[in-house]
């Protein structure tokens, strides 16, 4: 990903969105993968080809993408182990298991909303 300008309009609507708890919490989680992947990670470690295998539709570029955003931002865990080949272990950090029950929450509003919009 590119370099914005610090005072870009897009850095600086997410300065002022950022005031913003709910506005802020949403961003660090928020996205098409995002959730599906801590999602995946709530019961236990995954190896990246382990995550990649059970997210239909993901590729692998985004993948890492999306796991580097979420380790910088402390919700995820990499583990390195020194062998061949490479292995590399994806967990939830303490801080991203507090998450857990208000995923729990919104999948039930989810399901509530399809059935009042028949989607």
């Amino acid at each position: 990903m590119g370099i914005r300008k610090e005072n870009s309009t897009n850095m600086l609507n997410e300065k002022n969105l950022m005031e913003c708890d709910l506005a802020y919490a949403v961003c660090k989680i928020g996205g098409r993968w995002k959730i599906l992947i801590l999602g995946k990670l709530e019961q236990k470690k995954l190896r990246f080809s382990e995550l990649r295998n059970q997210i239909n539709g993901i590729t692998e570029r985004m993948l890492t993408l999306q796991l580097r955003e979420l380790e910088k931002e402390g919700l995820l865990k990499r583990t390195v182990y020194a062998k061949v080949p490479p292995h590399v272990d994806y967990e939830l950090t303490d801080v991203a298991r507090e998450l857990i029950p208000i995923w729990r929450e919104l999948e039930k509003w989810a399901v509530k909303h399809k059935q009042l919009t028949n989607k």
